[in-house]
C-alpha cells in the first residue's frame, strides 16, 4: 500500500475527458470508468437519449464480434445484442425481382438500434456556454471521439509530422422508408437486401418497429439528373421496380426531394497520440465508407485495443499512447481500404458469375481446411483477426486458390486430351464445338 493509502489520505484519481458522447466516446467512458479513471464526457449536441426519433426507427448499425468484444468487456453485451435483429445473409434483388441469398458465414450479424449513454454516463458539460462563456478544463489525458470532422484532429494539424488525409468519394446516399405491410416486415426481416446496379445500388436494413430504412448510394451526378416526382418513378420502374410497392409511389415522390444526397468521407491519419495527453479514436482517428459494416466495430475496437495496452504498460500515458498508435494505425487503414473495396463488391461483383463460383469455393474450401482457408468476410466479421493481417492472408489465399483453380483446369484439359487420343470419337458426334465451349468459358470469368 502507498504512503497516502497508510496515512488515510484520498488518493487523487487521474482525470480522463472524453471529447463526443457518441458511440465510442460512451463507450470509453465505460472502460476509463471501470478502471477507475476521472471520467468526464463532454458532447456539444443534443442527448440523443431525448432526442426524437423519425418514424419510431433507430439507426442502424452493423455489430460484428469485435464490438460484441468490446461490450461484452464493459458487461453490456447483453444489453445491446438484445435489442438487434440478427442478419443471417445478404438477399440480392435482380431487376426482374428475382430474389438470391448469399450467406455471410457460418455465424449471423446483428443490427445494433441503440446506443448506450445511459450506462456510460458520468457528466454531461461543454466547453462553451450558448452564453459564449467558456470552462477551463483540466485533464490528464484527453480522449477525442468527437467523428469525422473532429475539433481535438484539428489541434494536430498544427504540429509537424502528422499525416492527414481525407477522400469524398463520388457516390452520395439518399434514406428512404419501406413501411410494414399489415403491422408486419414488408420484406424478410434477417437478410441485408442489395439491389446491386453496377455504378450504384441500394440496400435495406430492418427496423425494431417493422419498417425497412432503404439507402439509394449513386453517383452525384446521377442524383442531379431526377428533378421530377415522375422522373424518380420513372428510375425507380427501370432499375428497382419491385420496391415501388413497398415503399409507395407516393411516398416515393415525396421522400426522395425531401433531402439532397449526402456526402461520403474516408478519413486516414497518423499518429494517433500527442505524447502522452491526447489520443484520437473511433471516426476522429478514421473515419471510413459504411459499405463493410465496420466504422462502429473498429471504433469498439479501439477502445478494448487501448484498454488491453493500458493493462499491459501499468497505465503509463507516456508509454500507452505511443504504442496504440504503433498497434491500431496500420489496422485501421486496412479497414479503410476494404471498405471502399467493398463498395464494388456489392454494387458490381455480386452480379458476377465468376464472383458467385469464387464464393461457393472458398466456402467449400473453409469446411475442409476451416483454419488454412478462412473466407475474408469471416475475419474480419466474426473474429479478432487484425484488420491489415486478414487483408495479407486473404491476398495470399486469393493467390493459392486462383493458382489451384488454373491448375486444376489445366490438368482436366490434358486429361480428357489424353482420352481423346486414346479413344478418339467419331467427329461427326460432336455436338458443341470447341470453340463454342471456350467462348463460354470466357463469358463466365468475365461476366
Amino acid at each position: 500500500r502507498t504512503m497516502e493509502e497508510l496515512a488515510g489520505r484520498p488518493i487523487k484519481k487521474k482525470v480522463v475527458a472524453v471529447v463526443g458522447g457518441g458511440l465510442v466516446g460512451a463507450l470509453n467512458a465505460c472502460f476509463f470508468a471501470k478502471r477507475g479513471f476521472d471520467v468526464e464526457v463532454f458532447e456539444s449536441r443534443e442527448d440523443i437519449r431525448k432526442a426524437k426519433i423519425v418514424k419510431g426507427r433507430s439507426i442502424n448499425l452493423a455489430l460484428s464480434h469485435r464490438g460484441r468484444q468490446a461490450l461484452k468487456h464493459v458487461g453490456m453485451e447483453d444489453k445491446i445484442v438484445s435489442q438487434g435483429i440478427p442478419m443471417h445473409a445478404r438477399m440480392i434483388h435482380s431487376p426482374s425481382g428475382k430474389q438470391s441469398p448469399i450467406p455471410y458465414g457460418k455465424k449471423g450479424q446483428r443490427n445494433l438500434k441503440k446506443s448506450h449513454l445511459t450506462i456510460a454516463e458520468t457528466g454531461l458539460m461543454t466547453f462553451v456556454r450558448a452564453d459564449g462563456s467558456n470552462d477551463q478544463i483540466k485533464a490528464d489525458l484527453i480522449v477525442g471521439c468527437d467523428g469525422a470532422f473532429s475539433a481535438i484532429r484539428k489541434q494536430f494539424l498544427r504540429r509537424s509530422r502528422f499525416s492527414y488525409s481525407q477522400t469524398y468519394i463520388p457516390h452520395g446516399y439518399m434514406e428512404l422508408t419501406m413501411p410494414p405491410i399489415n403491422g408486419e416486415f414488408a420484406m424478410k426481416p434477417n437478410y441485408l437486401h442489395i439491389w446491386p446496379r453496377n455504378t450504384f445500388m441500394m440496400i435495406a436494413l430492418p427496423n425494431l418497429d417493422k419498417t425497412f430504412t432503404c439507402t439509394l448510394f449513386m453517383p452525384f451526378d446521377e442524383f442531379e439528373k431526377i428533378t421530377t416526382g415522375d422522373e424518380v418513378i420513372e428510375f425507380f420502374e427501370k432499375y428497382f421496380p419491385d420496391t415501388i410497392p413497398l415503399i409507395g409511389v407516393d411516398a416515393l415522390k415525396r421522400d426522395y426531394f425531401r433531402l439532397p444526397a449526402q456526402a461520403m468521407v474516408s478519413v486516414k491519419c497518423s499518429p494517433y497520440h500527442i505524447n502522452d495527453k491526447c489520443v484520437l479514436m473511433g471516426d476522429a482517428a478514421h473515419a471510413v465508407v459504411p459499405f463493410y459494416g465496420q466504422g462502429m466495430n473498429a471504433g469498439f475496437e479501439d477502445c478494448i485495443v487501448f484498454d488491453e495496452i493500458l493493462e499491459q504498460l501499468n497505465e503509463d500515458f507516456s508509454a500507452v499512447l505511443p504504442e496504440y498508435t504503433r498497434v491500431r494505425v496500420p489496422d485501421d487503414h486496412a479497414i479503410a481500404d476494404l471498405a471502399m473495396y467493398n463498395y464494388i463488391e456489392m454494387r458490381a461483383h455480386v452480379n458476377s458469375k465468376w464472383f458467385l463460383f469464387r464464393k461457393h469455393v472458398d466456402n467449400i474450401l473453409h469446411c475442409i481446411m476451416p483454419k488454412t482457408i478462412i473466407p475474408l468476410y469471416t475475419m474480419v466479421t466474426f473474429t479478432r483477426t487484425r484488420y491489415h493481417e486478414a487483408v495479407m492472408r486473404w491476398h495470399w489465399q486469393d493467390k493459392v486458390i486462383n493458382r489451384g483453380l488454373l491448375f486444376s483446369a489445366a490438368g482436366a484439359v490434358l486429361g480428357g486430351s489424353y482420352l481423346l487420343i486414346k479413344n478418339p470419337p467419331d467427329i461427326n458426334k460432336l455436338i458443341i464445338p470447341a470453340e463454342k465451349i471456350w467462348n463460354r468459358l470466357l463469358a463466365l470469368r468475365t461476366s
